[in-house]
């Protein structure tokens, strides 16, 4: 079991979506929060609700988990300032949700950027000291779509599967090396963030649209309980029975569910944060100190 109260969580892509939920959640259990986002106000308005109801801490950092030095400058701040990490929950992503010709090189590069390669750096800030300690818990937040291919998402379907890649090896490394380190991988449908806006389901009652207050409450859950994996809905646990289908007749049963024209209409979120200026928020006083940072805006938050 992995105890939340007393312990210190990072989440990233913590000012809203599934990460402020889950943040608050894990605030509400007595856990020291760590939100690392680009939107300033977004951490301001966390650190603060988190201290006005919940018996945890919280600390808000200005973090671009897609740059490296960035993300290794603000570990060692998280673990001066803030101390030992016991959990870290790999949340913040991108997608395009569009076709491979109608993407740019830009739009692909981001999305490894936020969706893959931010899990190394952002992991590796602070797996070492879970490995001395004996103990801590990596969560990676992916989708259903690491384990299969949709229509309109090339980039982002090839980055989950990475992201379910990554947990497994990371998983098995930690089972040979520092059994005490647990990991929890999260592959969930479509969830009402607005992250997928537009995106729909043919068939609700057997695929409907996640509600992301459960959603996190799932999360926390699983975490709490060392689960290794979390698949929301249940039934898309089924994809991996149906991959013994023959190609075209797997491919046709995707059809019949309606998940290769499920991102027909997708809008997806149409803000994002790129002040270029990261802040520090205390959550023992709920002020603000900022420092220069990168400027590249990461977006935002859930599968």
């Amino acid at each position: 079991m992995t105890k939340l109260a007393g312990s210190t969580v990072v989440i990233t892509g913590a000012a809203s979506g599934i990460g402020r939920r889950v943040a608050l959640l894990a605030a509400e259990r007595g856990a020291t929060v760590v939100g690392w986002d680009l939107s300033q106000p977004g951490l301001d308005a966390l650190v603060a609700e988190i201290e006005r109801r919940s018996p945890g801490r919280a600390h808000g950092y200005w973090v671009n988990v897609a740059d490296k030095d960035a993300v290794a400058k603000a570990g060692r701040a998280v673990l001066a300032e803030v101390g030992p990490v016991d959990v870290v929950i790999n949340n913040a992503g991108v997608v395009s949700g569009a076709l491979i010709n109608d993407l740019t090189d830009e739009q692909i590069e981001r999305t490894f950027d936020v969706n893959v390669l931010a899990l190394y750096w952002v992991t590796r800030a602070f797996l070492p000291q879970m490995m001395g300690r004996g103990h801590g818990h990596v969560a990676t937040v992916a989708s259903a779509a690491g384990l299969l291919g949709v229509v309109r998402q090339t980039d982002y379907s090839a980055s989950k599967h990475a992201a379910v890649g990554f947990d497994e090896s990371l998983r098995v490394e930690m089972r040979r090396y520092a059994p005490g380190v647990k990991t929890t991988l999260v592959c969930p449908f479509y969830i009402n963030t607005g992250m997928f806006e537009g995106a729909s389901s043919r068939i609700p009652f057997l695929l409907p649209i996640l509600d992301e207050t459960q959603v996190a409450k799932d999360i926390v859950s699983a975490i709490e309980k060392n689960k290794q994996r979390l698949v929301l809905p249940s039934t898309v646990g089924l994809v991996p029975l149906l991959r013994a289908l023959p190609v075209p007749l797997f491919d046709r049963v995707m059809d019949v569910l309606g998940i290769n024209k499920s991102m027909d209409e997708f809008l997806g979120r149409r803000h994002e944060d790129e002040s270029g200026v990261a802040g520090v928020a205390s959550g023992e006083t709920g002020t603000a100190t900022s420092t220069k940072a990168g400027t590249e805006a990461t977006g935002q938050l859930t599968p």
